[in-house]
C-alpha cells in the first residue's frame, strides 16, 4: 500500500439553488489525498459544507492525478511543499 499523498483534479457539476430555480453549475477542484476514493470524499465534504449540498446534488464526471507543477490551487501547492509540521 502506497502512503504517498497525491494531488487530484476533480471535475463535475453541482446543483445550485435546488429549491427555486435549479441550475447545474460546473466545478473544478484540486485536493490532496492518498487515493481517488478519498479525493471524492473530500469533494463531497467541501462542496457540502460550503454550498449546503447533499451528495446526490453533486455529480463527479472526471477525476485524475496531476503533478505538483500543474496545480493551480495555492492551498494545495503550499501544503505539498511543507516539509514538516511543528507543534507548539
Amino acid at each position: 500500500m502506497n502512503n504517498e499523498v497525491k494531488i487530484y483534479r476533480v471535475e463535475g457539476r453541482m446543483l445550485i439553488s435546488h429549491d427555486k430555480y435549479p441550475t447545474w453549475q460546473k466545478f473544478v477542484k484540486e485536493v490532496r489525498a492518498l487515493n481517488e476514493r478519498q479525493a471524492i470524499e473530500k469533494i463531497y465534504s467541501l462542496l457540502g459544507s460550503i454550498h449546503k449540498l447533499k451528495r446526490y446534488h453533486i455529480k463527479i464526471e472526471k477525476i485524475y492525478e496531476i503533478p505538483l507543477e500543474e496545480a493551480t490551487s495555492r492551498e494545495v501547492v503550499y501544503l505539498s511543499r511543507v516539509m514538516r509540521l511543528v507543534k507548539r
